[in-house]
């Protein structure tokens, strides 16, 4: 069921394919980025941090292709792209969550039609341990017990030890502290929903202003534990593996991602307003057939996360033209 349900929100675009993480592999199926002529301008972007890297990679290769492009990139957390898309000071909102129907709802009110969404990439979201801690996973009742106030979740203890999670030694008796994100982030509603089950955030949790600092600062604490997207991964942390529910725990690992193990795995998105019957500016245009490109999908692979399979591809390629 749990395979099932992840698919699910996927489309069933992940059935039947395979990848590996190696980039020339993945991009196989993928068409090569063609140039055209008379591309210039402003390319504005603001909203999510998670994709802060990924938006930058995509700017400097296209740049690369059109050097009188001037792309500026802002990344404050998802919740600041719908407002900067309905305030026309960007063309382009990256998001790593969906729009939420009162941010759509805004939108429409303006423009008299919705914002076209454009999923860009697949990512992991991962909980991060120090590199020296030896837990061997959690399942979403604990995490929740972990992060919540609320504890939703239904485990029956706040957990604010290790000892609670079985660890022994010198770590028994240790506090946990907690790291996460603020809730401009997409990662912040996205980790709330699926797993806090939509419960409040204890207020011990040390807000960090991005996915690299919750990474950072898990390293530097050696009871630390956080929530930040894979592609953020260093050697000072390990990937916990996780489970729904009891101790069959799946690591975040990309053929768990697509066979629907793994339980927190998401879409990437970039958010554009296109008038229905009515084409999109050639620069906006130009930028997302890069991103959807053989070149623009081994920047994914290559900043850690998942590449889009073909028939996603081929769909989101139709909304731009």
């Amino acid at each position: 069921m749990r395979a099932f349900l992840v698919m699910t929100c996927f489309g069933l675009c992940l059935i039947g394919l395979s990848f590996t993480s190696d980039a020339d592999d993945v991009a196989v199926y993928l068409k090569h980025y063609n140039k055209v002529r008379g591309v210039s301008g402003n390319l504005n972007s603001m909203g999510s941090d998670t994709m802060n890297n990924l938006m930058t990679f995509w700017a400097e290769g296209f740049n690369r292709l059109y050097p009188s492009v001037r792309v500026q990139i802002e990344g404050k957390g998802s919740s600041t792209a719908p407002p900067a898309l309905i305030s026309g000071t960007v063309q382009i909102g990256p998001m790593s969550r969906a729009m939420k129907s009162t941010e759509v709802d805004k939108f429409e009110n303006k423009f008299g039609y919705k914002p076209t969404q454009i999923r860009t990439a697949l990512d992991t979201l991962a909980v991060y341990v120090n590199k020296d801690n030896p837990i061997a996973g959690l399942n979403f009742p604990q995490v929740d017990a972990l992060f919540s106030k609320t504890r939703k979740g239904g485990y029956k203890k706040d957990i604010t030890t290790w000892g609670q999670l079985g660890l022994r030694d010198d770590l028994a008796k240790r506090p946990v502290s907690l790291y996460g994100r603020n809730s401009a982030s997409g990662t912040y509603g996205y980790f709330k929903e699926k797993a806090l089950f939509k419960g409040d955030y204890k207020s011990t949790v040390k807000e960090q202003p991005g996915s690299a600092s919750v990474v950072q600062s898990v390293t530097e604490d050696r009871f630390g534990i956080g929530y930040s997207g894979i592609g953020y991964k260093t050697s000072g942390v390990r990937a916990v593996p996780l489970a729904e529910e009891g101790d069959d725990y799946t690591s975040a690992e990309m053929k768990n991602v697509l066979n629907g193990s793994y339980p927190l795995a998401r879409f990437l998105y970039v958010y554009v307003n296109k008038k229905p019957g009515k084409p999109l500016d050639p620069l906006v245009v130009e930028f997302l057939k890069y991103i959807l490109s053989k070149e623009g999908q081994e920047v994914v692979v290559k900043d850690g996360y998942i590449p889009l399979p073909a028939s996603v591809l081929q769909e989101e390629l139709r909304k731009i033209e």
